[in-house]
């Protein structure tokens, strides 16, 4: 790194660093820098602390390390601003300051002959620093490009939110499931998957009416997410189950004549618009095995569909599909 009109440098430590006030300058009366803010996110370090202060704790998050003097200038100047801003970023990453003249084996052994210096390190390593008192806006900049830009922990925690609703789904306890994909929609009201799953939980609680109104309740640009539309597909199954008639009567009709393929088409929709997915899919499977020609191979139609609403993980769609293929191919 270069210059003071280099904020980021190239990530090379080791060599010559020149900048706005070197090494052994005259020493001017100055305080020690600006007390540590609470909360563990500013600290001071030492030689001897070096290693856990710095190199232990970046492998769990960023530390950028300050390296300054009492006699510094222009590290009067960045300090405030850089402890502000690190404050502000809210746990992205950690500052750590070493006073050079306290503890100059560290500087020297990185190459450090320049100071306001800053050094990021990232699982163990200097990666990226600046010199000099640069502005608040850089300083900015350089932690989005060390730490991701804000907001990036929020998304990987929601990403990890939404995946643990779905397992909890999948795995039947929807209940759970309802709540987490509840918790994300409160911080991302407009986040289209967690929407699609309230709703589907809603409908494997028995409640097809309440997801219906959410659904309707939907801005048009979330409404057109394909997981909010494989949830308006399923309802609409739902939907058209209640016209099908009586279950009961369907199963007796069924006993009385097994090879009626449209009562047993009905019987299916019915079965999975209760949610018994299982029994849906053996309705369907027996219609493929007994007549493809039914319907213009219709029960494989009305199977695929299940299938997408149902999701490609679901164990009915798995334990479905596999029959379905050993019938197509045998």
């Amino acid at each position: 790194m270069s210059g003071t009109d280099n904020p980021y440098g190239g990530g090379s430590y080791g060599g010559q660093m020149t900048g706005s006030a070197q090494f052994g300058g005259p020493a001017a009366p100055a305080p020690a820098q600006a007390s540590t803010p609470a909360g563990g996110l500013i600290k001071d370090t030492s030689t001897a602390a070096f290693a856990a202060d710095v190199i232990d704790e970046s492998r769990r998050q960023p530390v950028l390390v300050d390296f300054w003097a009492p006699w510094c200038g222009p590290c009067k100047q960045l300090t405030p601003i850089l402890e502000r801003v690190v404050t502000e970023a809210q746990g992205r990453v950690k500052l750590v300051k070493l006073n050079i003249d306290d503890h100059p084996a560290i500087p020297g052994q990185m190459g450090v002959q320049s100071i306001p210096a800053v050094v990021a390190f990232v699982d163990g390593r200097p990666v990226d620093g600046f010199m000099g008192a640069v502005p608040e806006s850089q300083l900015r900049q350089f932690i989005d490009k060390v730490a991701g830009p804000a907001g990036a922990d929020q998304a990987a925690e929601i990403e990890a939110a939404l995946a643990e609703a779905e397992g909890l789904l999948v795995a039947g306890d929807v209940q759970a499931a309802a709540q987490l994909f509840g918790a994300v929609l409160q911080a991302d009201p407009e986040n289209a998957k967690a929407a699609a799953g309230l709703m589907r939980c809603m409908i494997e609680l028995g409640d097809a009416a309440r997801a219906s109104q959410m659904l309707q309740s939907l801005p048009e640009e979330i409404a057109a997410d394909p997981a909010i539309q494989a949830v308006a597909r399923k309802l609409q199954q739902f939907e058209e189950a209640r016209k099908l008639g009586d279950p009961s009567a369907l199963e007796h009709e069924l006993s009385l004549n097994p090879d009626h393929h449209e009562t047993r088409m009905k019987l299916a929709k019915i079965r999975n618009a209760e949610g018994k997915r299982d029994e849906a899919a053996e309705h369907l499977l027996m219609i493929m095995r007994k007549d493809r020609t039914f319907d213009d191979d219709g029960a494989r139609r009305q199977l695929l569909e299940f299938f997408e609403a149902w999701g490609p993980k679901d164990p009915a769609t798995i334990t479905a599909r596999r029959r379905m293929s050993s019938i197509l191919f045998a």
